[in-house]
């Protein structure tokens, strides 16, 4: 008895190892969410997948991990799992591979830790879709924050992508510009002098929790202990 008791325990403190993202399509058609590991930290499924329409994934990332979360859309792939995407591309390839998303691509970022995870929504390299991350059980702070608007039907003129007629995604103005005040460079470089701008303010307005440029990630980069998470697109 005392030994089945001692295997029980040993389950369950093996299962209870790392943190599980949960990956949810609630968009009408296929997405591949790309994934982009930093700080040498193990990568996860390759650095990418395909979920269909409804589809939820599990994927157990280590206490030490970090990195980037993003949707791939528009993708086409072989067999051997090479091809390209419209939006978010990582190199033609199914699995990134450590591979950056191109922009212009909405993003959710973590650094895991043992003692508090940091987690945020970005939205410094351009938007793409709406998403959203909540944190399931942990303590603390553990603030849900998401997009769930779409922006590309607020983007502004000069951002927009378009594909067929359509806007499909919604770039920065540093993207566009590539000035050193929208893009916080420079003589920029630093938080009192990089502020937003009426473009970002697009943004800003209609994703107030979300990393909208440099330096905004004072207030809108949240904390949470011992949590998996819920990731959702659209």
């Amino acid at each position: 008895m005392a030994f089945s008791h001692l295997i029980l325990l040993l389950f369950l403190f093996l299962g209870a190892d790392g943190t599980v993202f949960t990956l949810k399509n609630n968009c009408g058609r296929t997405i591949w969410p790309g994934i982009l590991t930093s700080y040498q930290a193990p990568s996860l499924m390759n650095g990418g997948l395909e979920l269909k329409k409804g589809q939820s994934k599990n994927i157990t990332a280590p206490d030490n991990w970090s990195g980037r979360i993003w949707a791939r859309d528009g993708c086409r792939f072989n067999k051997d799992g090479i091809g390209k995407c419209l939006i978010g591309d990582c190199g033609g390839n199914l699995r990134c591979q450590g591979e950056m998303a191109k922009a212009p691509v909405s993003v959710i970022e973590f650094i895991l830790s043992s003692d508090a995870d940091s987690y945020d929504v970005s939205l410094v390299d351009g938007y793409n879709m709406e998403l959203s991350v909540v944190p399931l059980g942990g303590s603390g702070n553990c603030t849900k924050v998401s997009c769930k608007v779409d922006l590309a039907e607020k983007c502004p003129k000069a951002m927009q992508v378009k594909f067929k007629g359509r806007v499909v995604a919604c770039l920065t103005p540093c993207l566009v510009f590539k000035n050193p005040f929208v893009c916080c460079t420079g003589q920029f470089s630093n938080p009192q002098k990089c502020q937003t701008s009426s473009y970002t303010e697009v943004f800003q307005s209609s994703c107030p929790l979300a990393y909208n440029f440099a330096f905004d990630d004072a207030t809108k980069t949240f904390t949470c202990s011992g949590a998996d998470y819920l990731i959702t697109f659209c």
